[in-house]
């Protein structure tokens, strides 16, 4: 039974997974991610059921659409096998399972998949636009209300530790307010902060202090090897044009995801 509990919650995380495949395409372009019929981005057809199963349909169509027969990018597969895998290590290392199953362990676990899906749209976003969706931080910033109020009601919180999260929301949201005033566009910088607020508020401050400070070596670590990649050319940009060109989000969800899944393998066997 244990092993049938898990087998579905994979099915349910790679469902997720082509959901997230769909939005992050979808988001940037402002198209509906709910009530538009899914369809083929070559040749526009409507996605017919079978076309819809997350990895079987990929793997029974050989990676092409069944009307134009154009190459479906690998990434969708790859997503929604991910997808899967994560969200029955997060069940896992949460222990949630048959033998524990009550309305807080259910109520913790869909947080994490609130949040889980917060990072991948930033991430899936912001790797092929260079772009923090506002909309996204949006989403964010709801169920991170959610969670804090959750957590003050349910488990008794201290509720003046994320009365300054709120603060800082909200100042951050004020200056972007001018920035979109004056420039008539908000900022990378801004929806990164609201992005490090709600990571925070979900996975603590020593996680997401963590993921700044990897993110900041992989930066480190591009601009090095771009250096030496392209040392003989006089065009070489500077520094800080080529830092100006890495998803910073990207990098930041990344490394937080990986830490926390860490966090949660440390207290599974450790604590």
């Amino acid at each position: 039974m244990e092993t049938f509990f898990y087998i579905i919650i994979f099915i349910i995380g790679s469902l997720f997974g082509s959901f997230y495949t769909l939005a992050v395409y979808r988001i940037p372009k402002r198209q509906d991610i709910t009530h538009t019929h899914s369809y083929c981005p070559n040749c526009n057809h409507k996605l017919g059921l079978l076309d819809l199963f997350p990895i079987f349909s990929y793997i029974f169509l050989g990676g092409k659409c069944r009307y134009c027969k154009e190459k479906i990018r690998p990434r969708y597969l790859i997503l929604e096998v991910l997808s899967g895998v994560l969200f029955v290590l997060i069940a896992l290392f949460m222990g949630l399972n048959l033998e524990n199953l009550n309305y807080m362990k259910i109520a913790e676990y869909c947080f994490v998949v609130l949040y889980l899906t917060y990072i991948i749209l930033i991430c899936g976003i912001d790797k092929e636009n260079r772009k923090i969706d506002k909309y996204v931080n949006v989403y964010g910033i709801a169920i991170s209300i959610m969670y804090m109020l959750y957590l003050y009601i349910v488990e008794d919180a201290n509720i003046y530790r994320y009365g300054i999260y709120l603060i800082l929301y909200i100042l951050i949201l004020i200056f972007d307010t001018i920035t979109l005033k004056r420039f008539a566009k908000s900022t990378y910088v801004d929806g990164i902060l609201l992005m490090l607020v709600t990571m925070i508020i979900f996975t603590n401050e020593y996680v997401t202090l963590s993921a700044i400070i990897f993110t900041l070596l992989a930066m480190a670590i591009y601009i090095l090897l771009y250096k030496l990649k392209n040392r003989l050319n006089t065009n070489m940009k500077t520094d800080k044009q080529v830092s100006g060109e890495i998803s910073i989000g990207f990098y930041l969800g990344v490394t937080n995801l990986i830490i926390f899944l860490l966090v949660l393998i440390y207290d599974y066997y450790i604590l």
